[in-house]
């Protein structure tokens, strides 16, 4: 089994994001108009800043954590941090929607390939999926490097 250090890469930088200007413009404020908590004015303002700024979001992959929304909400409220306790289901199933109609379905432009991870093998499970997947991602990039 690989360790983490043997997985960082000997030259050029490897930056993982959470999530990226483009799922927080095609996801959370697609979300947002959709369910009427901006207006138009702060819609087109918020497209235009994300217009503004892809010069500098060079992206060379997503990964994309697939899981059905019951099973996240489960997860959240298995974990019962009181700074989730307000995400509802409705929510978590809203933006899975917005996500798979960027990444699977197309809607929007894809910036990069995207690997699709099902996220909905059990936790314990997904941590051997994840050192598989990173090795290989990371490995691919030194050679790239």
């Amino acid at each position: 089994m690989l360790k983490i250090h043997e997985l960082m890469p000997e030259k050029g930088n490897v930056k993982v994001m959470e999530r990226s200007l483009y799922s927080a413009r095609y996801c959370f404020v697609e979300n947002l108009i959709q369910k009427k908590l901006i207006s138009p004015c702060e819609y087109y303002v918020l497209n235009q800043w994300f217009n503004n700024c892809l010069s500098a979001a060079q992206i060379d992959l997503i990964i994309y954590l697939r899981t059905d929304p019951d099973i996240v909400f489960e997860r959240i409220q298995k974990r019962g941090r009181p700074e989730e306790s307000k995400i509802t289901l409705e929510y978590l199933r809203s933006l899975h929607d917005l996500h798979e109609d960027w990444l699977i379905h197309e809607k929007f432009p894809k910036p990069a390939p995207v690997l699709i991870i099902d996220a909905n093998t059990p936790l314990e499970d997904l941590m051997a999926i994840y050192e598989e997947q990173t090795g290989g991602i990371l490995r691919e990039h030194r050679l790239l490097a």
